[in-house]
């Protein structure tokens, strides 16, 4: 009887040994599932989603100095240098990043207050796009769209009171030529006021953490509670770009709108900044997209997208000495700075 009972408490044990490796074996293979190189890159692209941009810059070793910084090469595919220091720029406010990793290369007081002009629009524009149902869908423009636009001498897409353009005719018109008008008119049809739509894009820079701006008005036009930073617009940009309506828009040369009551033939908006590009003969490949600002507070400001050998870069500049008769130097400083990449 002792023996049954001891060879009993035995068969016990080796049951109880056999299936905890059992289980030892199946956490193994659920961990190795779960932790597949696919799941570890949809795990990392879920965490940047929800990870605010302005958190996500970082910042090289001599970037915080105003120096150009010195990428470490990687083994595989290195990174190239800048060779231009932000003390050769006409801007006394700017900022370089590298959109791939959201690593800052060069900046200059870059976290100082600025009047961002009509690089206010980039805001407009992105809410705008994120909250019409239906681009496509038209929108009347009345006159009281346009009351103090022209007193306060805004720049103008070319629409007239009683209007009717389409939502996407008019997002063109906020972004190339740097219509007004068309602000405040997507403005109205999304929230009612250009008021009520202020409220939306400040709530749209605290989802961002654009900590250090605030909007007064969608145009751009001066205020002295109406601020930002050269980085939160750099954190503004990044996210817009995200988006391929916005894309499409920010990157293009020029646009024909479709025809209108007012407009039969329709209206051809320029980028104003490939229009001095051109004008000045400034031949830069590297330059996707960009938009111009300047108010006589703000100075000549510029928000570009570059791309440089297969990595793409946006710079924003503000507070550059000049107006529209002078020359461009927001222009001619992000030629510099694209142009010194890798060499």
């Amino acid at each position: 009887m002792v023996r049954k009972a001891k060879k009993e408490k035995l068969r016990i044990r080796i049951r109880r040994f056999v299936t905890f490796l059992l289980m030892v074996v199946i956490a193994v293979f659920v961990c190795k599932s779960i932790i597949t190189p696919g799941n570890h890159q949809i795990f990392e692209r879920e965490y940047d989603d929800k990870t605010s941009l302005n958190s996500s810059l970082k910042i090289t070793p001599n970037s915080s100095d105003d120096r150009a910084a010195r990428v470490p090469p990687s083994k595989t595919e290195p990174y190239p240098s800048i060779s231009i220091s932000s003390d050769k720029l006409n801007s006394p406010h700017a900022i370089l990043i590298r959109l791939t990793d959201a690593t800052v290369l060069m900046q200059k007081n870059s976290e100082e207050k600025i009047y961002p002009a009509s690089l206010t629009k980039m805001m407009t524009a992105i809410v705008a796009i994120e909250n019409l149902p239906d681009l496509k869908g038209e929108i009347k423009l009345t006159n009281s769209m346009f009351q103090g636009l022209y007193e306060a001498n805004a720049s103008m897409a070319g629409f007239q009171p009683g209007e009717q353009v389409r939502a996407i005719d008019l997002l063109y018109g906020v972004m190339l030529p740097s219509g007004a008008e068309c602000c405040v008119a997507l403005a109205g049809q999304i929230a009612g006021s250009e008021q009520n739509f202020v409220k939306i894009m400040n709530q749209k820079a605290a989802d961002l953490g654009m900590g250090h701006t605030h909007f007064e008005n969608t145009t751009g036009l001066h205020n002295e509670n109406h601020y930002t930073t050269a980085k939160d617009l750099a954190v503004l940009l990044s996210y817009a770009l995200q988006n391929d309506t916005f894309r499409e828009i920010f990157t293009s040369s020029r646009y024909s709108t479709q025809p209108t009551n007012k407009h039969p033939g329709g209206i051809t908006f320029y980028s104003t900044m490939f229009e001095v590009l051109n004008n000045q003969n400034m031949i830069v490949d590297e330059i996707l997209g960009g938009k111009t600002g300047y108010t006589e507070e703000a100075g000549l400001c510029l928000a570009s997208l570059a791309k440089v050998g297969k990595r793409e870069y946006i710079l924003i500049s503000a507070g550059a000495k000049g107006d529209h008769h002078s020359e461009q130097y927001h222009i001619t400083d992000a030629v510099a700075v694209y142009n010194s990449i890798g060499k």
